[in-house]
């Protein structure tokens, strides 16, 4: 367990810097209840970050002071233009990733927050990664990971969990993709999760399906019949403390999280956590319930990885419009998993 009188020390990247990702962070900062509980280091251009408040403290108050935050300046080496994503700003936010990772992997760092980058940004940059999630996981060393997205209601306090076995790939490549072994891999990594991170020892996972009605006996699919349903029954007898439940029709899976979420937290039978398939198929509803508070954090890491679940937005950046309750909630489940962790 964590030492009581330890304060979790956090590096929180800047993220695409032409995007949303420094209002958010001078946004949530800016509140008693994320800044006190950590020691955060922001890492990223120290230039930009006072630009950027410059630009929004004209019409904003509630935003952390640059000068009273702890930086680790990473300069950028071509212009940047607000709410451009191009190969300055993706080269930019890959270097700001990679300062913060080696220097968590040297023992500075608990963990890492980071704010939004431009997929299309890093490949102008020359970097064919397909998100932060595989760069973490390359320079940490590892391949067993996965992407699990945390929400906690605002209206009834239950908390979602939902775990992706595939991530960022076509569709067409999905049912390709999918194999038993990469099951057990994400699965393996969710059990170990939910006991370990948020305590849950004897939990319930509800595992989608992946064709319309579950493949309908074979009507709509056989990939249930064929290797689906006898992985889920081999799974039980390994993991004989847990309740997996599936496959589950992707279109009925997420009625009670949704009741759950929105209207009545003793709903019966919500499960601990959700396992979809495909990014879609897990991103869709968790957005529609929760893309204020959604987290999206890397499990299978030597450290603890969280971020908002949002992007860059582009469109909005520089307006001082953008909310930071995502950001928030990075920043405090980052701070939560430490302290399990250690």
């Amino acid at each position: 367990m964590y030492q009581i009188n330890k304060r979790p020390r956090l590096a929180l990247t800047l993220g695409d810097p032409a995007g949303i990702g420094t209002e958010v962070i001078l946004k949530a900062l800016a509140d008693p209840e994320v800044s006190q509980g950590c020691d955060v280091v922001v890492v990223g251009s120290r230039d930009l970050l006072f630009q950027n408040y410059e630009n929004l403290i004209k019409n904003l108050t509630s935003l952390a002071n640059p000068s009273e935050l702890s930086v680790i300046d990473v300069p950028t080496g071509g212009e940047i233009i607000t709410g451009v994503g191009d190969a300055a700003s993706g080269a930019a936010s890959f270097a700001y990733m990679e300062s913060a990772i080696s220097q968590t992997l040297a023992g500075e760092f608990d963990g890492i927050v980071t704010a939004p980058i431009a997929k299309s940004a890093w490949k102008a940059a020359g970097y064919n990664y397909p998100g932060q999630t595989e760069l973490l996981a390359e320079k940490a060393g590892v391949d067993r990971f996965g992407m699990l997205f945390v929400g906690r209601s605002p209206f009834t306090g239950w908390t979602l969990r939902a775990i992706l076995s595939t991530t960022h790939i076509p569709l067409r490549q999905v049912a390709d993709t999918l194999t038993p072994q990469l099951l057990t891999q994400k699965l393996d990594l969710l059990v170990e999760c939910l006991e370990r991170d948020f305590g849950i020892k004897n939990g319930r996972i509800a595992i989608a399906g992946l064709n319309p009605h579950s493949g309908e006996m074979g009507q709509l699919g056989t990939e249930e019949i064929d290797w689906l349903i006898p992985w889920i029954e081999s799974e039980r007898c390994k993991h004989p403390n847990m309740q997996l439940e599936g496959p589950i029709p992707p279109d009925t899976m997420w009625v009670k999280p949704g009741i759950a979420w929105y209207g009545n937290s003793d709903i019966k039978n919500p499960a601990d956590a959700y396992l979809a398939l495909y990014h879609d198929q897990g991103l869709i509803p968790v957005k529609l319930m929760a893309f204020d508070r959604a987290v999206n954090t890397t499990i299978g890491l030597p450290f603890v990885r969280t971020s908002p679940d949002h992007g860059t937005a582009f469109d909005i950046a520089g307006k001082g419009i953008a909310d930071a309750t995502s950001m928030k909630a990075a920043i405090n489940l980052a701070v939560d998993l430490v302290k399990q962790k250690y």
